[in-house]
């Protein structure tokens, strides 16, 4: 990443994610205020994926804000002033798909809360299978070009790929502002793009390989500080 890359994203008032910032601090005051506080969210995703009790699987942090928005937001106005409701609607993970915008900027304001902060992965038995199936997709060589995200972001990181420094792959700062993009993307976003790279049938959107590999980057990178919203080429 280059100097200058590195100075907009440390600069708040020039980095470019900052309108998701805004975005999503209006609506967690106005949808998620009255449940949540904004400094318990101090923290909270460096832990992501976690295990869920209802749903019995992990979730990211973008799938929980879309399951908590569908099962409690939905039917509120973007000051909410209507009643929340409470059911457990079969169509409610559907409700905030990845790249939707009110997802975005809530998920880009409640990871800001840990910015600075290391990643820490839950301790948690339960996600060690889906870590391992994780580990076995970044293993796992795909696509006509028959590339493995270990084959790029392992034994290829630093060099060169179309005049571009092929990264470690660590997930550090989603929801990222890519210049590429000229707009913010989820880290499902970039993983659909790798595979469309290399010719690859891409995840499906909150589907289980998705979550899996997400579970896996972020145990990988456990230690690293979070970097949200950050700045990428």
């Amino acid at each position: 990443m280059s100097a200058a890359t590195q100075a907009m994203q440390r600069d708040d008032a020039a980095n470019p994610a900052w309108l998701w910032v805004e975005e999503g601090r209006q609506r967690f005051a106005a949808q998620c205020a009255r449940c949540h506080e904004v400094a318990a969210m101090a923290g909270v995703a460096a832990r992501y994926p976690a295990w869920d009790e209802r749903l019995q699987r992990p979730l990211t942090l973008g799938q929980r804000i879309t399951d908590c928005h569908g099962r409690h937001v939905r039917g509120m106005g973007d000051k909410g002033d209507a009643r929340a409701t409470d059911d457990a609607r079969p169509d409610a993970r559907a409700a905030l798909p990845p790249e939707d915008e009110t997802r975005l900027a809530l998920e880009t304001f409640v990871a800001l809360q840990s910015r600075g902060r290391p990643i820490a992965p839950p301790a948690d038995a339960r996600l060690a299978p889906w870590r391992e199936r994780g580990r076995a997709l970044f293993a796992q060589r795909m696509g006509q070009l028959d590339l493995s995200c270990a084959q790029c972001h392992e034994q290829y990181a630093g060099r060169r790929l179309a005049g571009s420094v092929i990264p470690q792959g660590h997930p550090t700062g989603y929801p990222i502002y890519r210049l590429e993009w000229q707009g913010l993307g989820s880290l499902q976003r970039r993983l659909r793009g790798c595979l469309v790279g290399v010719r690859a049938e891409p995840f499906a959107a909150d589907g289980e390989e998705a979550t899996a590999l997400e579970a896996f980057l972020m145990s990988r990178a456990a230690g690293l500080p979070m970097e949200t919203p950050a700045v990428r080429p």
